[in-house]
């Protein structure tokens, strides 16, 4: 996988474009979201990328952020990163399917009507699955061009809603007309959609010159995301559309008021393009960690397997039916959740860019985070805020009848149970385990 393509995959791992914005629009309103989206990456995005680039760039291993953690506190906080990892990919993995058919109801309703809605998200995961079977670089060169077909319906409706601005003047919409504010779970979505970033780590044996093209990548994908959600937002905030107005959807109703019921069509049919795009990026990323712990003698070895092509296609097939289990849940409730457990793997990455740099001075870093060991750890700091604050807002949700917070310990618990099972067979002599 080359630079472009390892763009457009993370990317679509990312963000996938502006679905999944009109929440923050609704709960917080156009001047609050606009900040919230201005000021979430420099303190949530850009601290994450900055990590990656320069772990990414000095350990480009199969496996990314589960390597790093290993390396650096041991093999049972690394179990532990991998499996915060994967439990948390339970929940956003079901948030794209979902995001899909929210959308696909606003001009289409009979087609979610009963069970239909959870066929058209089982299909999702099913063409996913089938089609990272054929490698990271068909999912690359798919990811690139899905990017800019998603994209294309945007571009349109930012352009006719600037033309009707000069010719028609600003009509930006009184605050006073929103309904009631909840900025916790509008930053806790806007969170979500900048999330994601450590997940490319996970195939650099499957990238082209990890060393040079991951700092790149990260760097460029970044600025795309940004500019991607700020111009919608301006634009539809231009013409005067009521923040009020806003939900998971509402674009295709945007489009309908902007331009016509043709390209809230097409805002439709880019957003099925924007959840497969997502979720196959995500599918090749993901499904890399039950591979490597099983390299490790952490999982059973049948997740070992691979094709001809290089996939570990029983662990694509494994997480494709781990995910699937999660579809029938809330969106509000997934990201919530989401948030939590991957928090949690996040934390522990940031501890593993600190204390490798105390622990191998001597490791060639091709890219190098500006900053001495207090600088690494300040760099967290941030991160770290925002997932104290994304686990205050979860203090309310409920799952499987339960405190969100305490299912999150539980299935923490349970990742360790899992791991002190694993000790009573062999262990590996993989390198990266020491």
């Amino acid at each position: 996988m080359r630079l472009l393509p390892l763009v457009a995959a993370t990317y679509f791992i990312v963000s996938g474009g502006p679905y999944g914005l009109e929440d923050i629009i609704g709960m917080a309103g156009f001047g609050r979201a606009l900040l919230l989206l201005l000021l979430v990456p420099i303190f949530w995005s850009l601290p994450t990328s900055l990590m990656v680039g320069e772990l990414a760039s000095a350990i480009p291993a199969e496996g990314g952020f589960y390597v790093w953690v290993t390396r650096a506190l041991g093999r049972f906080w690394g179990f532990q990163e991998a499996w915060l990892s994967l439990a948390a990919s339970v929940f956003d993995m079901a948030i794209y399917p979902t995001t899909f058919t929210l959308y696909l109801g606003r001009v289409a309703p009979w087609a979610t009507a009963g069970h239909r809605a959870l066929a058209l998200k089982l299909a999702i995961v099913a063409v996913s699955a089938l089609w990272n079977l054929r490698g990271a670089e068909s999912v690359g060169h798919a990811s690139t061009r899905m990017m800019f077909i998603s994209l294309s319906p945007f571009l349109l409706l930012i352009v006719v809603a600037w033309w009707r601005v000069v010719h028609g003047g600003l009509h930006l919409v009184d605050a006073s007309a929103l309904g009631p504010r909840d900025l916790g779970t509008a930053l806790s979505v806007c969170m979500w959609n900048y999330m994601g970033w450590d997940n490319a780590s996970t195939i650099a044996q499957e990238v082209d010159n990890p060393q040079r093209n991951y700092p790149r990548a990260m760097l460029l994908a970044t600025g795309a995301v940004v500019l991607v959600y700020i111009l919608p937002l301006l634009s539809v905030w231009a013409v005067g559309i009521p923040a009020a107005r806003f939900s998971t959807g509402a674009w295709a109703d945007a489009a309908t008021l902007i331009v016509g019921s043709w390209l809230a069509i097409c805002v439709v049919l880019a957003g099925s393009l924007d959840g497969l795009g997502t979720f196959n990026a995500l599918t090749l990323t993901l499904t890399r960690l039950p591979f490597a712990l099983a390299e490790d003698g952490l999982l059973p070895a049948l997740l070992r397997k691979q094709s001809a092509r290089g996939v570990p296609w029983v662990s694509v097939l494994a997480c494709a039916v781990g995910w699937a289990l999660a579809l029938g849940l809330t969106f509000e409730r997934l990201i919530s959740i989401d948030l939590v457990l991957y928090g949690g793997a996040l934390i522990l990455e940031f501890a593993a860019l600190t204390i490798l740099r105390v622990k191998e001075p001597m490791l060639e870093r091709p890219f190098r985070v500006p900053a001495g060991t207090a600088g690494t750890i300040a760099l967290g700091a941030g991160p770290v805020l925002l997932i104290a604050f994304a686990l205050w807002s979860a203090r309310d949700e409920r799952i499987f009848g339960m405190n969100s917070l305490l299912f999150s310990a539980l299935v923490a618990c349970v990742g360790a149970l899992f791991y002190l099972t694993a000790q009573i067979g062999p262990r590996s002599k993989s390198p990266r385990s020491a």
